[in-house]
């Protein structure tokens, strides 16, 4: 895809990534170059071992590539240091996972708090975001209950909350409908697309779920490690 690199939110150029060493080396990322929009929608999708969770975790600064360059936001990743790294994840990137991750002995609110804490916000100013933004989920009144007090699609809209409350320039979600219900997984992929509609948050999927793949307006398909199709949808 090609356009002015400042609407795009993430580059990559040429990305190998490799585990292992010869005669068992695994190219999990074979020389993938790809670019996605800001605002975008886009799902990844392909058979296990197809490379879709190790392109997500080296474009969410949790890998490095072997070979290659890797931009998000303007920044060159492939250049930066562990602990810039871990800036970055902090600051730019929220991330959602299937299984929720969640903090057990923290009640919901808290666990949205806990991102905020990290970045050195005003206790005060992350009670009211926390809260506002819970609401904003569809879980107003729930605030103060833990996580196994908590349906799996409430759980999954406190990640959900965790994952924007600091307002990232990109949201990774790793089958985030994969321990849901279909009825949980439609309503979960109607909030994440109302939140990309109103407030312009670029999500990435990886997923093997039909529902999320046509909820997507882009479709990146991967096998053995390079992308094999790229299509855009209409939108819904």
């Amino acid at each position: 895809m090609t356009a002015d690199s400042g609407a795009m939110i993430v580059t990559l150029r040429h990305v190998t990534r490799e585990y292992g060493a010869a005669p068992n080396l695994v190219r999990a990322v074979d020389d993938i170059s790809l670019s996605v929009e800001r605002g975008g929608f886009v799902s990844l999708f392909g058979p296990s071992g197809s490379g879709k969770s190790t392109l997500l975790n080296l474009i969410g600064a949790l890998d490095r590539p072997t070979n290659g360059e890797i931009e998000l936001d303007g920044q060159r990743l492939d250049l930066l240091s562990r602990d810039e790294l871990a800036q970055i994840r902090l600051n730019k990137i929220g991330f959602i996972f299937q299984a929720y991750n969640l903090v057990p002995v923290l009640s919901a609110v808290e666990n949205v708090e806990f991102v905020m804490q990290l970045g050195g916000v005003p206790q005060g100013q992350c009670r009211s975001r926390a809260m506002e933004l819970l609401a904003e989920v569809g879980l107003a009144g729930l605030e103060h209950r833990r996580p196994g007090e908590l349906s799996g699609g409430q759980q999954q809209r406190v990640a959900v909350a965790r994952a924007i409350v600091d307002n990232p320039a990109l949201v990774l979600a790793d089958e985030p409908t994969a321990n849901l219900d279909s009825a949980s997984a439609h309503n979960l992929l109607e909030l994440m697309r109302d939140l990309n509609r109103s407030h312009g948050v670029t999500f990435i999927f990886s997923t093997h779920d039909k529902l999320v793949m046509e909820s997507a307006r882009r479709l990146i398909e991967l096998k053995d490690g390079k992308i094999i199709s790229d299509s855009c949808q209409a939108s819904h």
